[in-house]
């Protein structure tokens, strides 16, 4: 199980690193006015690296929430790390319902909101703490600015709220 520890951060930089391939495979993406889902959509190149690529992420996002089940004795923790469970089914499901597909808009959606649900109850778990007022002040300030900017395209969001659970992951692998 301890290896299951760096499985958060792992996937937060597997994310990127195939983000980032697909971006370099397809120089018509630009982030200021696609959505990363475009990189696995008809008109891009090998879309099945993103598609397939997020599936792969979910795994060890998956067994993140697993290693978060068996290492906290909270309730509320174990309610945050269910969400990250719930969480990684809805990012295999942006990868199996890619773009262009009837319900890609919604597990996309579903996955931001389920991440967040996780956020926020895992700062609930740890309010007492230095950890747990951190975790709030994230979700607060997370949630306000994506709510208050006026995002120039879809990527953009999303890579705020990809920093968001980035932000998340290392702040409870330091804690743990």
């Amino acid at each position: 199980m301890s290896v299951l520890r760096y499985f958060g951060i792992f996937s937060a930089v597997l994310a990127w690193v195939i983000i980032l391939a697909c971006v370099l495979l397809n120089p018509w993406f630009v982030f200021t006015k696609n959505a990363f889902s475009d990189l696995g959509g008809a008109s891009a190149k090998h879309p099945w690296l993103y598609n397939y690529g997020l599936v792969t992420v979910s795994v060890f996002v998956f067994l993140y929430g697993v290693y978060l089940i068996r290492a906290f004795s909270q309730k509320l923790m174990v309610v945050s790390a269910s969400f990250v469970l719930v969480a990684s089914i809805f990012l295999a499901l942006i990868g199996i319902f890619h773009e262009g597909t009837y319900p890609h808009v919604f597990v996309s959606t579903w996955f931001f909101v389920q991440f967040d649900m996780a956020i926020f109850v895992s700062g609930l778990a740890f309010w007492r703490t230095k950890l747990g007022k951190a975790i709030i002040a994230l979700f607060a300030v997370s949630n306000l600015v994506a709510l208050t900017v006026h995002w120039p395209s879809a990527a953009t969001i999303e890579a705020w709220g990809i920093a968001t659970i980035d932000v998340w992951a290392l702040l409870v692998f330091l804690y743990t």
